[in-house]
């Protein structure tokens, strides 16, 4: 049985987002205890933290964007590279603009991701969890913009539940696809 261009690609690029997804999802973990552990060490590696996550946000989508078809195709991801790593490290050591620039920063990239996930729905499962994300995103940026404004000093902790959250959505696709595809091989 000979498959057709179109089954191999779908197949490829469904193994790229089990990739992708679980990749996400291990980053955001390993961040969240690198965070954890900041918060009793010090700002400067808090500072590093904070500076890296949306660096490592922005680099995930542009090289998800290349692999899907290219960002001239995947419009949403070429914007989410934006110089908000660069925009945390001019906010620090204030965190109550650094808190600001993350919520800005989630609202955008949550829209964004929203976007690509609604893109990806005709051609590949596993995106409402994705749908999901993007929307709790910018629910939470709005949140961190609302916090910001606050007198209570922010600190690095208010940032770990986003990744948090972050992390499960990426681990439920990772997982939702490869259960769909599990079960396509024994049907």
């Amino acid at each position: 049985m000979k498959l057709s261009s179109t089954a191999i690609d779908h197949a490829a690029q469904e193994r790229w987002l089990k990739t992708y997804y679980f990749t996400r999802a291990a980053f955001s973990i390993a961040w969240i205890a690198a965070a954890l552990n900041a918060v009793r060490h010090g700002w400067a590696i808090a500072g590093v933290l904070l500076v890296c996550y949306p660096a490592w946000d922005a680099l995930a989508n542009l090289v998800d964007g290349r692999r899907s078809g290219g960002l001239a195709r995947n419009r949403s991801q070429a914007f989410n590279v934006l110089a908000v790593a660069a925009a945390v490290a001019l906010a620090l050591p204030d965190m109550h603009r650094v808190l600001a620039v993350f919520g800005a920063w989630a609202i955008l990239a949550g829209l964004l991701q929203l976007g690509a996930a609604l893109q990806r729905w005709k051609t590949t499962g596993a995106q409402w969890a994705m749908i999901l994300s993007g929307a709790q995103s910018a629910l939470a940026g709005a949140f961190f913009i609302f916090q910001a404004g606050q007198a209570a000093m922010p600190s690095i902790a208010s940032v770990t539940g986003y990744a948090g959250f972050g992390a499960f959505y990426f681990l439920v696709s990772g997982l939702w696809l490869s259960v769909g595809a599990l079960r396509r091989r024994h049907a």
